[in-house]
């Protein structure tokens, strides 16, 4: 496909801008709808409902409840992969406006989804329908993927590809990126910890043998590993944590006969979940490894459709080169946009990367609006003219590849 003009580019602007007030609206709206714990069907629908007026060739829901909508039927597959479920809003008095109906204050909407993740969604879905419009998706299948990702990173991907049989040859990734294009993450290993003790009464204490402190090593010993975890130039630093502890007892007047700590190990790039769970295991006492033991943590919960995907909760650490064609695509189509080139960068949380590049190896990258401090907090929110803007760049980026 030749290089889009300069005529093609500033159509492309006018018929973003043309839809300005269309695209808002619909951000809105499906920030309104509440999609946490993975509940996404009502959203789903509204997203739907949005292609079916924009003319996409097909929409449906795969069997774990994610929506597709597709454009064209070329030999090349392009994704843009939006999750559309976010997390709860915690204390509701935390919060100084209705985090659903949300406000719109200096050109910023503030509301539950906005950043993380649903302010992706509007510019992926009109920028893919501007894109057929204007010629820019000649050869392509283009996918809009609106998935479940809070609930377990990439298994949403994952099922698409293996249960569904759509296996793209590029990704986006709509997480926050500042309007920049990201290239890679972090990725996690989820590990459980289970110490076994002997259970006594709390006044006999001494006939027991409490599993709680036959964790404090490990505990200790977790604590201290952070900072001499490996580091790489572009990822950073490894790290690992304790974010969670149990016990079971008969009573809170008896010794406790097991205990358990979850571990979140965040890898860096060139670390293994072998890695990871080896250098737990090293720090249990030699006195006690046949009473302690570590084990990955698995995922079997079933989608809001009922339909399950077991998978170990492994995430792989992952990085695209930045002279990638993907990334060079993504910068260019910035530049033939505005005039400039944009940062390349990464994220610091995790997102579905972890599987299309992290397992699959499908060549994929980030560009978003909003900046990811600001997810998870009583603060989510996105610009409103970066989500107009990137409607622009989801729309000319497959001419660029």
């Amino acid at each position: 496909m030749p290089a889009p003009s300069a005529a093609q580019i500033a159509t492309l602007h006018q018929r973003v801008e043309s839809h300005r007030d269309d695209i808002i609206t619909f951000l809105r709206e499906i920030c309104a709808i509440p999609s946490f714990d993975s509940q996404i069907r009502e959203v789903g629908e509204r997203i739907a409902d949005e292609m079916r007026r924009l003319g996409f060739d097909e929409i449906f829901f795969d069997s774990m409840g994610n929506i597709l909508g597709r454009i064209g039927d070329g030999e090349r597959i392009l994704l843009y992969d939006s999750h559309i479920d976010t997390v709860g809003i915690g204390d509701p008095d935390a919060w100084e406006w209705d985090p659903f109906e949300g406000k719109i204050e200096n050109g910023i909407f503030y509301a539950r989804g906005a950043c993380d993740e649903k302010g992706s969604t509007p510019g992926m879905v009109y920028g893919l329908a501007l894109a057929r419009d204007l010629g820019l998706l000649d050869g392509w299948t283009a996918y809009y993927f609106g998935n479940m990702e809070e609930w377990c990173d990439g298994i949403a991907p994952h099922a698409l590809v293996e249960h569904e049989g759509i296996r793209p040859d590029f990704v986006v990734i709509g997480e926050p990126t500042k309007m920049g294009v990201y290239r890679g993450h972090k990725g996690r290993v989820e590990m459980q910890v289970v110490a076994k003790g002997k259970s006594a009464h709390a006044a006999s204490n001494h006939l027991g043998d409490n599993a709680i402190y036959k964790m404090l090593p490990v505990i200790a010993g977790v604590r201290d590993l952070n900072d001499q975890l490996p580091t790489d130039p572009f990822l950073g630093q490894g790290r690992i944590t304790v974010s969670y502890i149990e016990c079971r007892t008969p009573s809170i007047n008896a010794v406790p006969d097991e205990c358990t700590i979850i571990i979140d190990r965040r890898v860096t790039w060139g670390e293994t979940k072998e890695d990871a769970i080896a250098q737990v295991e090293a720090l249990i006492p030699e006195a006690e490894r046949h009473n302690i033991r570590v084990e990955m943590l698995f995922y079997d919960e079933p989608s809001y459709t009922g339909f399950r995907f077991p998978v170990e909760k492994y995430f792989p650490a992952w990085v695209l080169p930045e002279e990638h064609p993907l990334v060079q695509a993504g910068q260019e189509t910035y530049r033939l946009l505005w005039g400039s080139p944009t940062h390349i960068g990464k994220w610091n949380f995790s997102t579905n990367g972890i599987y299309w590049m992290g397992k699959a190896g499908i060549p994929s990258i980030g560009f978003g609006p909003g900046d990811e401090i600001h997810a998870h907090t009583v603060l989510d929110q996105v610009p409103l003219d970066d989500v107009v803007r990137a409607t622009a760049w989801y729309a000319l980026l497959p001419a660029m590849i």
